[in-house]
């Protein structure tokens, strides 16, 4: 198999912005490609209004992560309800695991009307 060359300096160049960021070579995708890639990435545009002082903290925070507010919002949308989701299986496993351990029949010797036997056990006290 042949080794792929590469220009010398690319992608140093494309990570610090002076290869593709000229206005020149931008287009606008058709709304077909736009469909195409949302269907890809599994994405729904929608609209909500909030607060604007939570929309200048997210474009404050995109700016600090070096990304757009959009996508930050979005992953901390998903975190949240991965998050959440998480927390409703922990208590319910919890609540069915408690459930079980209620509806469990008693241990035995557990039940103070039981006395264990004092002397299970005195053959290895006579052979030690």
């Amino acid at each position: 198999m042949e080794e792929q060359s590469s220009i010398r300096g690319t992608v140093d160049a494309w990570e610090k912005g002076a290869l593709g960021t000229s206005a020149a070579h931008v287009r606008r995708a058709s709304p077909e490609m736009v469909e195409q890639i949302d269907e890809a990435l599994g994405l729904k545009a929608i609209s909500i209004r909030l607060p604007k002082n939570v929309i200048d903290t997210f474009k404050l925070l995109a700016q600090l992560h070096n990304t757009g507010y959009q996508p930050l919002m979005r992953d901390a949308l998903c975190r949240f309800a991965e998050g959440e989701m998480k927390q409703l299986l922990i208590t319910t496993v919890k609540t069915k695991q408690q459930s079980k351990a209620a509806a469990a029949p008693p241990i035995p010797f557990a039940d103070s009307e039981i006395e264990p036997d004092p002397h299970v056990g005195d053959e290895v006290k006579r052979a030690a």
